[in-house]
């Protein structure tokens, strides 16, 4: 199985605490990716439980010519203020292991994504992310990094 690594990094001028608390809500994803990818969070309780490892977190996604998929991730590691860890156990990669740092910098949170994935069904698979998944999931960070931008505006 190919493997492929992908990361971002994006200085945002708020605390720490401010980021890992708008970051540590699956609900606040939805707002920073794409519409078309019709991106929602179908887990009854996220909306009042603090991120712990073991929690589960479905959602349901249309990421390839709208086709309508059920995404199921774990989170399997925390440490309060400094990353998390998204594991995907059902979905629609044969690998998804998302890794999110946040660090004190000057004037904000350098907020730091270590992707690794991998697609399933061999060289087809390795076809599809030279095609177009990793453009995909590029552009999906693009948009994240703006959206992020236009929500915590720098200080004029």
């Amino acid at each position: 199985m190919k493997t492929y690594l992908l990361t971002w990094q994006q200085d945002i001028p708020i605390s720490v605490a401010e980021a890992w608390e708008f970051f540590r809500s699956p609900l606040n994803l939805a707002k920073i990716t794409p519409d078309n990818v019709k991106f929602k969070v179908t887990s009854p309780y996220t909306a009042h439980t603090q991120m712990y490892p073991g929690m589960i977190i479905t959602y349901k996604i249309s990421p390839f010519l709208g086709v309508e998929m059920d995404w199921m991730t774990e989170i399997t590691h925390v440490q309060d203020q400094q990353y998390f860890v998204d594991e995907q156990r059902f979905g629609p990669y044969a690998l998804w292991h998302h890794q999110h740092h946040f660090e004190a910098i000057p004037g904000g949170t350098r907020m730091r994504d270590i992707l690794n994935y991998a697609i399933p069904y061999g060289p087809i698979g390795r076809l599809a992310n030279n095609l177009f998944v990793e453009k995909q999931i590029r552009q999906i960070f693009e948009f994240r990094e703006e959206a992020i931008r236009k929500m915590f505006p720098p200080a004029p």
